[in-house]
């Protein structure tokens, strides 16, 4: 499986910091309270973090950039006067 890079260095970097700090805070919270499922989650997440750093792959921003390609592929629509009293465009609302 070929992955593409889709986050900068700069990111990937932030990202293995901030993911490393979040793993090493809830291990210390799993010592301490090793019956809190909470701390195991938080643990999950921030190795989830370190791991798209590393990678340099973020799942969520993939789909975003997915979801923003779709929606400028979308047909414009023909404007034929047969729009039946759809708008075309949302105008900002001023009261005044």
């Amino acid at each position: 499986m070929n992955v593409t890079k889709n986050i900068g260095i700069l990111n990937a970097l932030i990202r293995i910091t901030i993911g490393l700090t979040i793993l090493s805070w809830s291990t210390a919270k799993m010592v301490k309270f090793p019956w809190r499922d909470s701390y195991l989650f938080i643990a999950i997440c921030g190795a989830m973090k370190v791991a798209e750093g590393i990678v340099r792959f973020c799942p969520v921003t993939a789909l975003f950039e997915r979801y923003q390609e779709m929606e400028q592929e979308k047909p414009l629509a023909l404007d034929d006067g047969s729009n039946n009293g759809e708008v075309d465009e949302v105008l900002p609302y001023n009261p005044t």
